[in-house]
C-alpha cells in the first residue's frame, strides 16, 4: 500500500472538528434567521414577520423536545416496507450475478490477486450500496407528495422532523440490512476463490549443494498460475518461498516405504499489518549534508521527496519505542519506496538501495543492507538481533544500536540517475497482525458511513425539492464530495492552469498551463470572475464531506489493519453531517404545506 497521506489521530481530530462544528452550526443558525426575518418581514411587514420567525423557533424547539422514539420507529419501519415495495432487493440481485461472472473480467494472472479481488468486491459494494441509497432516499419523499400517501402519515399525530428521522433510520437499515448480507456474501466468495492447494513435484527435489543436514529443495505444481520453490528438512517439514503474497508449510507422511508430502493452505494470504511508523524523518543532500526535504523530480504531488541514487543522499527514519519487549528476535522492516527512474534501465530487477541500522547518539552502524526495490511492492526484510557492524564485528541490536528506545535506519539509493521517492509511512516496522475478518468488518462500517450519508442528504434534498431534482442534488453532492480536494486546490491557486473559465479558454486556445494569458482588460476581467466563482465554491465544499476520506479499501486490499481512529474519525463526522442535514430537512419541511 502506498500511503498519500498520514493518518489523523481521533484524538487530535475530535476538539477541532466539535469547535469547527459548533462555529458552523451557530453561523448558519443565525443566517437562517436573519434570512427568515427578512423574507417575513417583506410579506407581513418587520414586527408580524418578527413574530412568525419567534412561533417557528419555539415551534422547532418544542418539536425537538417532543420527538417521540415510538413514531421515529413506526415511520422507519413504513420507510423499511416501502423500500421493500420498490423492489429494493434486485439491487442485491445484481451483486450476486456480478460475484458470479466475476471470474471472466478479473486478470486471473494478476500478480497480486488478493489485493485485484479484495479491491473488486469492496469497490462494487460500495458502488452498488451508494446508488440504493441515492434513489431510495431521494424519490421517496417527493414520490409521497405527488401522489398524496404522505396525508394519511401527516394527519396522525406526528411531526415533520419524526418524519425526516424516521425516513433515514429505515432507509439505513435497508441499507445495513444489504451491507451485512453483502459483506457475508463478498468474505466467502474472496476466500473460496483464492484457497487452493499445491502438489510436490517430487522428481524436481534434489539436495541442496553442499548441506551435510539433508535438506532437499524442489518446487510445487502449478495452480492458480503461479507455482513456489519449496526447502524440506531431514524430519520432511519445511516451507515454500512466497509468491503472490504468501507461502505454504510443509509436511511429510511416511507410509510404509513410500513418502509423501502434504502441503498446508496458503499462509499470510489474508493480512492485517498493524505497522509501527517512524516518529521522524529527515534527508541528507548529495553532499550528505542534513537537509529538511529531498528534491523534487517534477512530480506534482508533493507528498513524497525524492534522494538521488550514486551519491551520499540519504532519507533518515528513526523510530521510537524500540524495546526488546516489542521486537524480542528482531526487527520486521516493511518498504513501500516509490521508484522514479530517469532511464528505464531493467524494470523487473528494480533499483538498488541500502538500508544501515544506526544508533542516534553514538552514530555506531550496523553492516549494510543492500535490496533492490520496485514501484508499488511491499519489500520485507528480517533484522536479526546479533549482527555486525561495518567493521565486521558482531554487535547486539539493543546493546550497541538502541539508545533510550530510539533507532535511526538510514536509506540510500545506490544506482546512478536513479531516484527513490519516500514519505514517513514508507517504512515501518510490522509491530504485529491483526483479524482481518475484523477488518474486513471495518472496511464495510466505512461503506456503511458513506450510505448513511448518502441517505441523510437524499431524505434532506427531497423535503423542498422534486425527486429527480433532489437525486441530481445528492449526485452532485458525492461528487464535489470526491473532488472536494481539488476544487480547494483551485480555489487556492495550487493547481495550473487558473479556474473554470481561464482553463476553458486555454483549451480553446490550445494553450499550454504553464504559459501566461494575455495582458489586457479581458484576462483581469477573467481573473476576477474566476476567484469570485471559486470563492463561492470553496465556502459551498468545505462543508461537504470528504468522500475519499471514508474510503478504506485499500487498507483491506493491501494487508493493512485499518486503525481505530480512522474509523472512529469516520463515524463521529458521519453522524455530524447526518444531525446537520436532519435540521436542515426538519426546517424546509416545517414550511411545506403538507406538513402543517
Amino acid at each position: 500500500m502506498v500511503h498519500e497521506t498520514d493518518p489523523v489521530l481521533f484524538s487530535d481530530w475530535i476538539l477541532p472538528s466539535l469547535a469547527y462544528f459548533l462555529q458552523i452550526a451557530v453561523v448558519l443558525g443565525l443566517l437562517a434567521l436573519v434570512v427568515g426575518f427578512l423574507v417575513a418581514a417583506f410579506r407581513y411587514g418587520p414586527i408580524a414577520g418578527g413574530d412568525v420567525v419567534y412561533r417557528m423557533v419555539r415551534t422547532g424547539l418544542g418539536d425537538l423536545v417532543s420527538i417521540s422514539p415510538r413514531r421515529i420507529m413506526a415511520l422507519a419501519w413504513l420507510a423499511v416496507q416501502e423500500s421493500l415495495r420498490r423492489r429494493v432487493l434486485v439491487g442485491f440481485a445484481v451483486f450476486l450475478l456480478i460475484l458470479l461472472f466475476a471470474g471472466w473480467f478479473l486478470d486471473t494472472k494478476s500478480t497480486a490477486p488478493v489485493t485485484l479481488y479484495l479491491s473488486f468486491v469492496l469497490t462494487a459494494t460500495t458502488w452498488l450500496v451508494l446508488l440504493m441509497a441515492l434513489f431510495l432516499s431521494a424519490l421517496s419523499l417527493p414520490a409521497d407528495i405527488k401522489n398524496k400517501t404522505i396525508y394519511t402519515v401527516v394527519t396522525k399525530p406526528v411531526r415533520p422532523g419524526e418524519i425526516v428521522l424516521g425516513r433515514i433510520l429505515g432507509f439505513a437499515a435497508i441499507g445495513t440490512l444489504m451491507l451485512v448480507v453483502m459483506g457475508l456474501f463478498s468474505y466467502v466468495f474472496v476466500a473460496r476463490v483464492l484457497d487452493h492447494k499445491h502438489e510436490v513435484e517430487v522428481a524436481s527435489l534434489k539436495s541442496v549443494p553442499n548441506d551435510s543436514s539433508g535438506s532437499r529443495i524442489g518446487r510445487t505444481s502449478l495452480n492458480q498460475n503461479h507455482r513456489h520453490q519449496l526447502t524440506v528438512d531431514a524430519d520432511g517439514k519445511g516451507s515454500t518461498d512466497i509468491a503472490q503474497g504468501h507461502y505454504h508449510n510443509i509436511t511429510a507422511r511416511t507410509v510404509g516405504d513410500k513418502v509423501t508430502y502434504e502441503i498446508g493452505p496458503p499462509e499470510d494470504l489474508f493480512t492485517a499489518r498493524v505497522p509501527a511508523y517512524a516518529s521522524s524523518l529527515r534527508f541528507k543532500d548529495r553532499t550528505g549534508q542534513g537537509s529538511e526535504r529531498g528534491i523534487s523530480v517534477g512530480n506534482e504531488w508533493k507528498y513524497r521527496s525524492y534522494i538521488d541514487g550514486g551519491t551520499l543522499a540519504a532519507a533518515v527514519f528513526t523510530f521510537s519505542d524500540i524495546t526488546p519487549e516489542r521486537f524480542p528476535d528482531g526487527l520486521p522492516i516493511e518498504m513501500t519506496i516509490r521508484v522514479f527512474r530517469s532511464y528505464k534501465g531493467d524494470i523487473e530487477k528494480g533499483i538498488l538501495g541500502s538500508l544501515v541500522l544506526k544508533n542516534p547518539k553514538t552514530g555506531r552502524t550496523s553492516q549494510i543492507e543492500n535490496f533492490r526495490a520496485k514501484d508499488f511492492y511491499i519489500d520485507s526484510r528480517f533484522i536479526h538481533r546479533k549482527l555486525s557492524d561495518q567493521t565486521g564485528k558482531p554487535i547486539d541490536l539493543y546493546d550497541d544500536l538502541v539508545a533510550d528506545g530510539q533507532l535511526e535506519i538510514e536509506l540510500q539509493c545506490l544506482d546512478g540517475e536513479q531516484y527513490f521517492g519516500v514519505a514517513k509511512p514508507d517504512i515501518y516496522l510490522r509491530a504485529r497482525d491483526a483479524s482481518f475478518t475484523m477488518n474486513f468488518i471495518k472496511s464495510y462500517i466505512a461503506i456503511w458511513v458513506q450510505m448513511l450519508l448518502v441517505t441523510g442528504f437524499g431524505v434532506m434534498f427531497s423535503t423542498f425539492l422534486s425527486g429527480p431534482v433532489a437525486m441530481m442534488a445528492t449526485l452532485a453532492t458525492i461528487v464535489m464530495g470526491f473532488f472536494k480536494q481539488f476544487v480547494l486546490d483551485v480555489a487556492h491557486g495550487a493547481v495550473l492552469g487558473g479556474g473554470p473559465i481561464e482553463s476553458s479558454i486555454r483549451i480553446f486556445k490550445q494553450q499550454n498551463l504553464t504559459v501566461q494569458l494575455d495582458p489586457g482588460l479581458t484576462t483581469d476581467v477573467v481573473k476576477i470572475a474566476d476567484k469570485m466563482f471559486m470563492w463561492v465554491m470553496e465556502r459551498i465544499t468545505s462543508l461537504l464531506p470528504d468522500f475519499r476520506r471514508f474510503d478504506n479499501v485499500d487498507y483491506v486490499a493491501h494487508g493493512f489493519d485499518i486503525p481505530p481512529e480512522v474509523v472512529l474519525v469516520q463515524v463521529f463526522t458521519a453522524l455530524g453531517y447526518v444531525a446537520a442535514v436532519f435540521a436542515v430537512g426538519y426546517f424546509f419541511l416545517r414550511t411545506r404545506e403538507v406538513a402543517r
